[in-house]
This record gives C-alpha cells, sequence and structure tokens, in this order.
C-alpha cells in the first residue's frame, strides 16, 4: 500500500485544480481502461476467428486517439493556467508521458487485431495460440497493475510490475523458439507462424508499456527517474 505522505496529489486551497486534477487522473484511468479492453478484445477475436469483432477493435483505435489528443490538450492547460510544481508538475509530466504509453497499448491491438482478419481469412488456426493466450494473462495483468498503482499511488506495486517485464521477455523468447520449431518441422507453416510471432511481439510490447507505466508512477510519488536503471536500484528509490 502506497504511503500515507506519498498520498498528497490534489491537496490544494484551489478546489478548481483539485477538481482538474482529479479529471485527469480519471481520464487517464478510462483511457488505460479502454486499451485493456482492446487488447483483451483483439485476442479474443484472433482465438474465435472472428473477423467482425477484430474490425471493432481497429475501428476502436481512433476513440484511443482522440482521448490521447484531449488528455494532452488537459495537461498542457494545466500546466498553462496553473504554473504546478513539485509533486503537482510530476504528476501532470508523467501522465502526459503515460498516454503516450497507452496509446501505443492502442496500437498494438490494432496490429493483432489486423492479425485476426487476416489468419481468420486464410482458415485453419496455426500453431501457437496457447502461448498466446498465456502471454496475454501476463501483460493484461501488468497493464492493470500498472494502471491501479497510478490510482493509488502506490510505488511498490509498480516495482512489481517492473520485475514482472523480464518474465515476459522470457516468455516471449521460448514462444519464439517454439514456432520456429512448426517452421522447420514443416514450411507450410512459414507464413502463419509469422503471423502469430507478429502477434507474440505486439503483446511483448504491451508489456513493455505496462513496465514504462510503471517507472512513472515511481517517478510521481518518489520523484526520481527510474527509466533505464537496473530493477535492483528502483528497489532503493522506492524503499526511501
Amino acid at each position: 500500500m502506497p504511503n500515507k505522505k506519498d498520498d498528497v496529489y490534489g491537496d490544494h486551497i484551489s478546489h478548481k485544480f483539485n477538481d482538474e486534477l482529479t479529471e485527469l487522473k480519471t481520464q487517464f484511468l478510462n483511457m488505460g481502461g479502454l486499451v485493456e479492453s482492446q487488447v483483451e478484445r483483439a485476442v479474443q477475436a484472433l482465438v474465435d476467428g472472428d473477423g467482425h469483432q477484430a474490425e471493432d477493435v481497429r475501428a476502436g483505435d481512433k476513440k484511443v486517439d482522440r482521448m490521447e489528443v484531449d488528455l494532452d490538450e488537459e495537461a498542457t492547460l494545466i500546466i498553462a493556467r496553473r504554473q504546478p510544481t513539485a509533486r503537482d508538475l510530476r504528476l501532470v509530466i508523467a501522465v502526459i508521458k503515460m498516454v503516450a504509453d497507452l496509446e501505443r497499448v492502442g496500437d498494438e491491438a490494432k496490429k493483432i487485431a489486423k492479425m485476426a482478419i487476416k489468419l481468420s481469412e486464410e482458415g485453419q488456426a496455426p500453431r501457437g495460440y496457447v502461448e498466446i493466450r498465456h502471454i496475454t494473462t501476463h501483460v493484461l495483468s501488468m497493464l492493470h497493475d500498472a494502471l491501479d498503482a497510478f490510482a493509488r499511488l502506490d510505488s511498490e506495486q509498480a516495482l512489481r510490475v517492473m520485475k514482472e517485464d523480464k518474465r515476459v521477455d522470457e516468455e516471449y523468447q521460448a514462444a519464439a523458439r517454439t514456432l520456429l520449431t512448426f517452421m522447420m518441422e514443416d514450411t507450410r507453416n512459414i507464413s502463419r507462424c509469422m503471423s502469430v510471432m507478429w502477434v507474440l511481439r505486439a503483446l511483448e510490447r504491451v508489456g513493455d508499456h505496462a513496465c514504462n507505466i510503471a517507472e512513472n508512477v515511481i517517478f510521481m510519488v518518489k520523484g526520481e527517474d527510474v527509466r533505464h536503471t537496473p530493477v535492483e536500484e528502483a528497489e532503493k528509490v522506492v524503499g526511501r
């Protein structure tokens, strides 16, 4: 759980400023919920061979893009109107960065949906769907936990998300090796297995973006940038 002293955003004499920060956080979490759903629905469309649902996911990417633009504008207006400092400035800057990660998660969902359409048109399900389901569960859990860490200003939970990134990388590499074996066994599998490989890569990138969000949560709460640093260093920051 976050320390009480860390949970200090939105505590201002100006009620209007409080409302603006609360609305910024709410809209960010709404966008997070949307991109979570986009990834989940894209993968389900792939597994079910449901081209219609995949098309819905692709169309939904426009809403994700609009939310990114709206949040960027709102954050910029807050900076211009309120000239926030210290913790409030960290919040607004972090949201701007994390919104970009959410938009890219939406892009990955769109890529998966595109592959779902391609594979549904080809018919027979290729190998690798078990691996896709497994990695999907893992990266969606990371994304959900990163968003929850943001909502609760929980740097310890954010650190746990960062630690999961290595496991996702290992799962991706193992799945890629399995697909390579299928392709070597029968060259007719190459095209379809490559499509599955692209899906796995997109999911691995979702995990990367969840990790980026977690790093920004730590920046918000602790005031230190832990990007491009070993997890051990991030542990020291969170433990302070």
